[in-house]
């Protein structure tokens, strides 16, 4: 039956209570994440996972929700960062910085930096410190955080100073003075402009590759790194629960990393081009995930539901907007804006009434868009949502208390 795990699959997961009734059956129905938190952890334990967690070697952490709830799991120590160092071992557009030892400096959002202060704090038995030193901020040799502010729009002078800092001490650590700096796109694009601002090019060593995860990374951001980095910009995506299954090249093309998962394609509407993801996981070995709903949505190169021809990872299906035309996601909205012009940087749109919207922006340049592209982009926002569209221009979009941009909005603001 197309999508049903396989015998291998089937063994791994044999003993685990939230599947009984599934393997009882023998027919798995898609899991979705109200089942995986009903009775937690009891519906996961097994004599396995139990030892595990005795032991150490299994651990309890929160997904990193951004606007919906975070959800508990269980996992190895490290899960995610170990998906992540395998994935930089083996990219083609990467392996060569992995190889030769360089370091990993991660500007994304500060709940990202508390989360590994308090880890090492833990460590030490002591309170994490309010402002954690760099030694603090380090999860691992290779890797460092470098952003303590929630709003990265907030960034100071003195911030933006001491990250570069501490950059350039990752760099100076490489015989040939390559570092990787992994990011939140918006982040990264931030740091750019205060840069370019405050004159501090000079400041900045250039990295020997860039991977922007954690979040949505926009189509004119993505042109707007490149246009400042002459290093491969790698797209990343995964999940906390799942660790990472795609990147792309730096052409922007996808590619699976798979190891131990398979992927469907559902329809997130009939007749729909734009799909969910469904992953059937055994990477985790304490917490296997069968035809498991991430939440995510993708389009392909040809519409069809192939998961190889992923074209484009475009947002949350929670956060999708119905219209009369059927479903329309973050990426749907963002490809509009891109196609209109180059120099919007932070979006959101904000439903007003049932036939309303505006669209609030901020620009690269800080100026509000020309007559012919407001016209242009207004018409645009209107054919993709079936509202009325107006622009409004504004000087900061402030961030979401996770540190992360709400693409969407209902209501005045």
């Amino acid at each position: 039956m197309e999508g049903q795990p396989t015998a291998e699959v089937i063994e791994q997961i044999r003993d685990i209570p939230l599947y009984r009734a599934a393997l009882a059956k023998g027919h798995f129905p898609v899991l979705e994440k109200p089942e995986i938190a009903r009775g937690f952890p009891d519906n996961w334990m097994t004599p396995r996972l139990a030892a595990a967690l005795e032991s150490g070697e299994a651990e309890f952490v929160l997904s990193t929700g951004t606007n919906y709830a975070r959800m508990q799991l269980i996992r190895p120590p490290y899960f995610l960062l170990h998906s992540y160092y395998r994935l930089w071992s083996e990219h083609p557009d990467l392996a060569a910085t992995w190889a030769a030892g360089c370091r990993r400096v991660s500007l994304t959002t500060v709940l990202a930096t508390e989360h590994v202060a308090r880890v090492n704090a833990a460590r030490r038995g002591a309170p994490p410190d309010p402002v954690p030193t760099l030694d603090e901020r380090r999860l691992d040799d290779r890797t460092c955080y470098v952003n303590l502010r929630l709003d990265p729009a907030l960034w100071s002078r003195d911030d933006v100073v001491r990250m570069l800092d501490e950059i350039r001490l990752a760099q100076e650590a490489h015989p040939e003075g390559w570092y990787l700096l992994d990011c939140s796109g918006y982040h990264l694009a931030h740091l750019v402009r205060k840069v370019g601002d405050w004159g501090l090019w000079d400041d900045f060593p250039p990295p020997a590759g860039i991977v922007h995860a954690y979040e949505y990374t926009p189509v004119n951001v993505r042109r707007f790194l490149h246009q400042h980095f002459a290093c491969p910009v790698i797209d990343l995506f995964g999940s906390t629960e799942l660790g990472y299954l795609y990147s792309s090249d730096r052409r922007g093309n996808y590619r699976p990393h798979l190891d131990k998962m398979s992927v469907e394609l559902h329809p997130v509407a009939p007749d729909s081009t734009l799909y969910h993801l469904v992953v059937t996981s055994v990477r985790n070995p304490y917490m296997p995930l069968v035809r498991y709903r991430s939440g995510d949505c993708v389009r392909t190169t040809d519409g069809t539901p192939a998961p190889e021809r992923i074209a484009q990872f475009c947002g949350r299906e929670k956060e999708l907007l119905d219209t009369r035309h059927g479903p329309v996601a973050q990426g749907d909205l963002d490809r509009c804006v891109g196609e209109a012009t180059p120099h919007v940087f932070v979006h959101q749109l904000r439903l007003v009434g049932g036939t309303d919207a505006r669209l609030a922006y901020t620009t690269f340049h800080g100026a509000p868009l020309g007559p012919a592209e407001t016209t242009a982009l207004e018409r645009s926002v209107a054919e993709l949502t079936g509202r009325r569209c107006r622009l409004d221009h504004r000087p900061h979009i402030p961030i979401g208390r996770s540190g992360k941009y709400s693409w969407l909005a209902r209501g005045e603001a």
